[in-house]
């Protein structure tokens, strides 16, 4: 080993120094280090010696020892194409025939055989996906090549995972430790986040007790979360998930309500809809400055003073700690979360947990944490056929980047899940929309698909028609309960509505794998429309958590094979810069016209 002279990195956050790394530039283990840190020459006449480096989030690394540290699992983040697996799914492409393979007996045993345990009685079965014993080797083989499991252990021990941002990717220590202690600026973040989470608890239990009440005294019955995008879909679609249990097991406790539409109308539909003097608001920005958010902040005050109430009395902010929120009079209370927390990752921070804490009970919220660390700790299985989050997303870059099956459906047999559908939009598509690799470089193959869905049996009387009998192929991810959330159901020609839900979910696995020929061409169903199913015996606190977790863990592992970052979303922002222009009148050309259209 020899010095290199040339490896050299300035941080970005401007606290550090540079990084010198002894070591052979020749070999390629140092070439991928250079590549994977962001290495650049050494300016002329810079020849510091090694010390200890500050990296941007605050801990301190001797060189020597962190490059031991790093070369005992050494990451390689490379693009897709160049792995060495890839080609071999390649290979496989068509090998399986799935009609066949889900016909009699042989179909029988794949949903014997080809299912994992989840967290929380949950299991994940794959037995109609177009995969088979040898294909499934390859995939081992792929998450092996691409370091699925070295990759996420480097995030949840505080790794620089959000490249484009600078910053850590922490949502897994919102529910539980996974790993070393993550230490930020002196702050245990694990104990951060539990702290903040406690707090949230300790205001649900008073203002559920009546010790924080209305100017009257009296207690509140309504929450109403405003947030946009993370904010509201997430909570939203974890609120009414668990609504129906709640009031089945006697944990309903305030009715949750949801502003997040900048459109007026939207705001004015809920303060219609409820009794101001009893309402608690719920403000979520992170950075304290979102417009949407701020606006209909704005709109709620002004429908609290025209009703004589005084706002502060009535409102508690979710953000960070250094959002001009965070230590406003304005509110009953502030809770916190940080840059390392994403919003579509962040339903079981506070900005769920506040406004679940009030509704069902902080004692619901807990299980619901529970179910999701169960879930990481089953992602950090290295054997494949025991990590269903892991299983889950290979065999969806194989229908993404080998089929080229660019959407997939979610499809939740249980009206409680009407909203997961729109929650996973965000966070696959987010997360993993991108066209360029971590360091900024294009990709060549097709990265996030298009996530759609609704309930079913909904969903088969709207678009099931285009998914059985269109020219596309679409991937089917289904999830369904033996049992239902309220206890009530009705024995109708023989069967209850839970066994009718039941009996669809399974009839439509089978129709889209094996399909149904017949001599008139416009009934026929050619089949070989794969789908998997997630299933569990109802839908509980802890199920759902483990549901989330496995969807979040899904796209993290798909978008570490993609080589993208899946944890940063420029894509959203250059809509906001020029809606900010066309509101100030600094258009012009077709802006200006469309302005116009509009009568800004």
């Amino acid at each position: 080993m020899r010095f290199a002279p040339d490896l050299i990195r300035t941080f970005p956050c401007g606290k550090a120094d540079t990084c010198r790394i002894f070591c052979d530039p020749e070999k390629e283990s140092v070439r991928n280090l250079r590549r994977s840190f962001g290495f650049k020459k050494a300016p002329e006449g810079r020849n510091a010696i090694p010390a200890p480096l500050k990296l941007s989030h605050g801990r301190n690394f001797h060189h020597s020892c962190r490059f031991k540290e790093e070369t005992k699992t050494m990451l390689h983040w490379k693009n897709l194409d160049t792995l060495t697996a890839f080609e071999k799914l390649k290979a496989k492409k068509g090998t399986v025939n799935l009609p066949e393979a889900m016909a009699g007996e042989s179909g029988a045993r794949r949903v014997l055989t080809y299912t994992v345990p989840m967290a929380c009685g949950l299991a994940y079965n794959f037995a109609a996906k177009a995969v088979d014993d040898e294909l499934l080797s390859v995939l081992k083989e792929l998450a092996r090549e691409a370091q699925l499991e070295e990759k996420y252990a480097a995030l949840y021990n505080g790794e620089m995972i959000n490249t484009g941002e600078k910053r850590l990717v922490l949502h897994q220590l919102t529910r539980g430790q996974l790993g070393n202690p993550v230490i930020v600026d002196g702050v245990d973040k694990y104990v951060f986040y539990a702290g903040e989470q406690k707090k949230a608890a300790e205001f649900a239990r008073k203002v559920h007790a009546g010790e924080i009440a209305n100017a009257n005294g009296e207690k509140f019955t309504t929450v109403v979360q405003i947030g946009i995008g993370g904010s509201d879909l997430g909570p939203r679609a974890m609120y009414l998930a668990l609504e129906n249990w709640a009031k089945a097991n006697g944990a309903f406790r305030l009715e949750a309500r949801f502003i997040s539409n900048v459109d007026p109308d939207d705001a004015a539909n809920v303060l219609k809809s409820i009794d101001l003097g009893h309402s608690l608001f719920v403000l979520v920005s992170k950075s304290g400055t979102t417009l949407e958010t701020l606006t209909n902040e704005t709109f709620v005050k002004k429908a609290l003073k025209d009703a004589g109430l005084d706002p502060s009395r009535h409102m508690v902010a979710v953000t960070s700690e250094t959002s001009p929120l965070a230590k406003s009079d304005d509110y009953l209370a502030a809770f916190f979360m940080d840059d390392f927390i994403g919003g579509r990752y962040s339903s079981t921070s506070c900005v769920g947990g506040v406004v679940l804490s009030l509704a069902f009970g902080p004692e619901v919220f807990a299980r619901f944490l529970s179910g999701a660390h169960a879930a990481d700790l089953t992602a950090k299985e290295s054997d494949l056929l025991k990590n269903p989050a892991m299983l889950d997303a290979l065999i969806g870059v194989y229908e993404r980047n080998v089929l080229g099956y660019p959407v997939t459906a979610v499809l939740p047999y249980s009206q409680a899940l009407s909203r997961f559908p729109a929650h996973l939009q965000q966070l696959d598509m987010e997360s993993n929309g991108k066209h360029v690799n971590r360091f900024g470089e294009p990709v060549a193959y097709p990265t996030g698909p298009v996530i759609f869905g609704e309930p079913g049996t909904n969903g088969q009387h709207s678009f099931y028609q285009l998914l059985h009998q269109g020219t596309d192929v679409i991937p089917l991810q289904f999830v369904g309960f033996r049992k239902n959330q309220a206890g009530m159901d009705a024995d109708i020609q023989g069967s209850t509505s839970q066994q009718k839900l039941c009996a669809n979910v399974a009839a439509q696995i089978m129709a889209f794998a094996c399909g149904k020929q017949n001599e008139d061409p416009n009934k026929s169903f050619d089949g070989g429309r794969p789908s998997s199913i997630i299933v569990g015996e109802q839908l509980t606190p802890e199920a759902l958590g483990a549901l989330l977790a496995h969807f979040e863990n899904k796209v993290m592992f798909q978008g570490f094979c993609w080589n993208v970052n899946s944890f940063d979303q420029e894509g959203v922002q250059l809509g906001k810069v020029l809606a900010k222009r066309v509101l100030a009148h600094e258009t012009d050309g077709a802006l200006k016209a469309y302005s116009e259209l509009l009568n800004i």
